[in-house]
């Protein structure tokens, strides 16, 4: 698909009903299909000042393109849905591309990369009413805690307060939990070691008054052998999450292959992987997709 700018432009200018319009004839589909699996494809990092890919660091800035890479993802046999935020889901909207897809809101995007106050991560996204009110079938939340940072101790309670609002209106909310830490030059780095996880995984599990809407986000460790032991410390489903991923062909072949082993996970249900899939080592959005895929 080719994307018109100027009559995306023209639509939100002249018609911005235009969105309710399509989001309300939507065609939806069931969270799970017949296959148990679920490949959603990430795109709401440019709402958090995250626009690097590959090693571009503005690989994400332009819009048209990114719509264009997504559209063509979504359009791959196996791909159950997007994740993104308000803005790119009212484009994927006007342009047809979700319908019959699930459709993930995102919910806390101001934890700015970079910024210092990236780890007091406030919920600056969707919020339950208007996942509920547009007709999308779940949302996402980043929690990342830092020990040494009270910004994180503010999100946790956030977060929790978010997985109620989503589990009184029976919407699943899919929490992406890391222990995390600043470097010496300040920036925050999640710390992927087996313990790490692990205490992620069961921080988040036990937030808010029900945890029955609730589903994990969860990355490969650094050793990927430990994710047995790892993914055992919680009942709920989970997703891997893509991370990420240097700008080579082989980084790319080994991210498949730490997916592939983590997926026979009994908890593992599946993918959710944004700019491994969209910007590629090799620029083939289609064939990585499709690898990506034909690990579930």
């Amino acid at each position: 698909m080719t994307v018109d700018i100027a009559e995306l432009v023209n639509l939100r200018s002249n018609r911005p009903e235009a969105i309710a319009e399509a989001a309300a004839r939507r065609t939806r589909r069931p969270l799970m299909n017949g296959t148990g699996r679920l490949m959603i494809i990430a795109a709401d990092h440019p709402a958090r000042g995250a626009l690097g890919a590959g090693g571009r660091s503005m690989a994400m800035a332009n819009r048209a393109d990114l719509l264009e890479r997504l559209c063509l993802a979504l359009s791959r046999p196996g791909v159950d849905g997007v994740l993104a935020t308000a803005d790119i889901l009212d484009d994927l909207l006007l342009l047809g591309a979700l319908d019959g897809k699930i459709v993930l809101g995102s919910m806390n995007r101001g934890g700015l990369q970079g910024a210092r106050f990236e780890l007091d991560d406030r919920f600056t996204g969707h919020r339950p009413e208007d996942i509920e009110r547009l007709g999308f079938d779940a949302g996402k939340l980043l929690l990342r805690i830092d020990y040494d940072d009270p910004g994180s101790l503010t999100t946790m309670e956030s977060t929790a307060r978010a997985i109620d609002d989503m589990a009184a209106r029976r919407l699943p909310v899919f929490v992406e939990p890391f222990l995390s830490h600043r470097t010496p030059e300040g920036k925050v780095r999640n710390d992927l070691s087996a313990e790490a996880v692990t205490k992620s995984i069961a921080i988040a599990s036990g937030l808010g008054g029900s945890s029955a809407y609730t589903w994990l986000k969860v990355p490969v460790t650094e050793n990927p052998d430990d994710m047995a032991e790892v993914m055992a410390t919680s009942t709920l489903p989970a997703v891997l999450l893509g991370g990420e991923i240097g700008g080579s062909v082989e980084e790319q072949a080994g991210a498949y292959e730490k997916w592939r082993g983590a997926l026979r996970l009994p908890t593992v249900r599946g993918l959710v992987v944004g700019r491994s899939l969209l910007y590629p080592a090799d620029g083939d959005v289609a064939a990585a997709v499709d690898t990506a895929v034909g690990l579930l």
